[in-house]
C-alpha cells in the first residue's frame, strides 16, 4: 500500500473536554511566587518610604552589586529591588536610582543608604 503525505487527522476531541485540558494546564502552571514577583510592595522605614519587588531565581538574569555588602549578586539569585518611593525629584527620579538587594541585606540594613 502506497503512504500519503499527507498528515493523518487527529481524532475529534470535544470542544468542552479541550477547554478543560487547558484550564487544568493553566491552574497547574500557577505559582503565588510568579504572581507576586512582578508587584512592587511598599516598606515604611526610618530612612523613608520604599517600593521592594522581588526578583525570583529565575528573573534575575545578570550581575548586580548589592550595597549593603559591596558584594555581587550573581545570575539566578533570588534579590530584591528597591527604590525610593518619596524620591525628591519624583517616581522617574526613584525607579531611576533602583538598587538590587540581597534580601537578607536589605532586612539587617541600618538606616544610613539615603
Amino acid at each position: 500500500m502506497p503512504r500519503s503525505n499527507r498528515p493523518r487527522r487527529r481524532p475529534a476531541v470535544p470542544r468542552s473536554q479541550r477547554d478543560a485540558a487547558q484550564a487544568r494546564e493553566e491552574l497547574d502552571d500557577f505559582s503565588p511566587e510568579r504572581v507576586l514577583a512582578g508587584f512592587a510592595r511598599l516598606e515604611s522605614a526610618p530612612d523613608g518610604e520604599w517600593r521592594v519587588r522581588q526578583v525570583t531565581t529565575r528573573n534575575a538574569a545578570k550581575d548586580y552589586t548589592c550595597p549593603g555588602c559591596s558584594r555581587v549578586i550573581p545570575p539566578g539569585t533570588a534579590h530584591l529591588v528597591v527604590w525610593a518611593d518619596d524620591h525628591l525629584f519624583g517616581e522617574a527620579a526613584g525607579i531611576a536610582e533602583r538598587r538590587h538587594w540581597h534580601t537578607h541585606c536589605w532586612r539587617t540594613r541600618t538606616y544610613r543608604y539615603r
